[in-house]
């Protein structure tokens, strides 16, 4: 197996890469009109890497940092004249038909990978299309195992089973309570996916549950009725394996009824502290799992967190980290398998899906990454607070 290191980290250890291709200059968020139509590959010695996610809308925070993530890594990749990429990443406001739209005018550019979709809803609508086409796909951030039922997809992410195993894990295990109270969208495949595996997990580990209220993509601006029941029912601990803006109204409202519960939540919730006018006081104390942490002491999270502060102005999150992170796992499969850009999608996808199983990459979000063949990541969870308007390691 061969071990790859980020490109911080790598730098700093005079770390080479094998030399491929010529070196053009990266175009996130280009046409593809503009950008040609052929379908057979690149003939510039480019491998074309699509992208899709929210860049606009309620979700836009996560494709706006996976977009940057992704950025960053296919710069420094190309500034060392070996492997070279392009980046075309396109909205999909996290609307399904929308992310189809996308993944046609992506094909119709000539993409060769995709990493994505974003979010889960509609990564589970164009993952089968994907397979159809046999075109490899590396997501960030949808978590639900569906996504990779087909042996060309593979995450970065946790799945939801296991981010909610691992989040009754750490609750039993550090103490932090022993009567939770859940509120979770039940109308979102990443929401009900966690819920159900913490529910699960929480029973073998002698947490009780006292309340356990749902919400829909119809209901999800009044949550007076699931916050006054997990009070009256003396939750030490409101679990939210939900989105970062629906979290926020429901700690507005625990506020405003006088509950000081415990709030834990998953990655869903990185995003809290970029809500514009939010009181950030509200989330003092808030608690997630995570595979990134900004505030790590190690040289390759330093290095990354600096690079994105000077050229976005503001902290990553896990999102940005976990596609930094994808765009050196499609090198990784590319320089083990040998690929080259002039492979058609559905032979490098072959190539690629072999490699995956193979090799162990170091990333932001975890070190000796590996792949199953079921496009699972092993790797470690972290968890980190909200101290002081940041987010610290716990």
């Amino acid at each position: 197996m061969k071990k790859f290191l980020s490109a911080a980290l790598a730098a700093a250890m005079a770390f080479s890469l094998v030399a491929c291709g010529s070196t053009p200059s990266s175009t996130a968020g280009s046409d593809p009109a503009s950008a040609g139509t052929s379908t057979a590959g690149s003939t510039a010695g480019v491998f074309k890497i699509g992208g899709i996610g929210p860049t606009t809308g309620g979700a836009a925070t996560y494709g706006t940092a996976v977009k940057n993530g992704a950025q960053i890594a296919v710069d420094e990749i190309n500034a060392l004249g070996g492997v070279q990429f392009e980046l075309n990443f396109q909205d999909d406001e996290n609307d399904v038909e929308k992310a189809m739209n996308a993944y046609n005018n992506l094909k119709d550019w000539g993409m060769q990978v995709l990493l994505g979709t974003v979010t889960t809803q509609p990564c589970l609508t164009v993952a089968p299309e994907t397979a159809a086409d046999n075109l490899f796909l590396l997501t960030p951030s949808a978590s639900n195992p569906d996504v990779i039922a087909e042996d060309n997809a593979f995450q970065v992410c946790f799945t939801d089973p296991n981010q909610g195993i691992a989040s009754a894990d750490y609750i039993a295990d550090n103490g932090l309570a022993t009567k939770i109270a859940i509120i979770y969208d039940s109308s979102d495949a990443y929401s009900t996916g966690i819920r159900d595996k913490f529910v699960e997990e929480a029973a073998n580990k002698g947490l009780e549950i006292v309340t356990n209220e749902a919400f829909t993509a119809d209901s999800k601006t009044d949550f007076s009725v699931q916050v006054q029941k997990a009070k009256d029912a003396g939750a030490e601990l409101v679990f939210l394996p939900i989105y970062y803006a629906e979290a926020n109204l429901i700690i507005q409202e625990m506020d405003k009824q006088g509950f000081d519960a415990l709030i834990f939540g998953c990655d869903g919730l990185d995003g809290l502290l970029t809500i514009e006018g939010a009181d950030l006081s509200l989330f003092e104390g808030v608690m997630l799992l995570t595979p990134f942490v900004a505030d790590a002491d190690d040289e390759a999270t330093q290095a990354f967190v600096s690079k994105y502060q000077e050229k976005y102005g503001e902290v990553p999150n896990q999102f940005a980290a976990d596609a930094y992170d994808g765009i050196y796992t499609i090198l990784a499969a590319i320089e083990q398998s040998g690929a080259t850009p002039d492979m058609d999608a559905s032979t490098l996808c072959d190539a690629l899906k072999a490699a995956m199983t193979e090799i162990t990459v170091d990333g932001l979000t975890g070190e000796g990454m590996q792949w199953e063949a079921t496009g699972e990541v092993n790797k470690a969870p972290r968890a980190m607070k909200i101290e002081n308007g940041a987010y610290t390691a716990m």
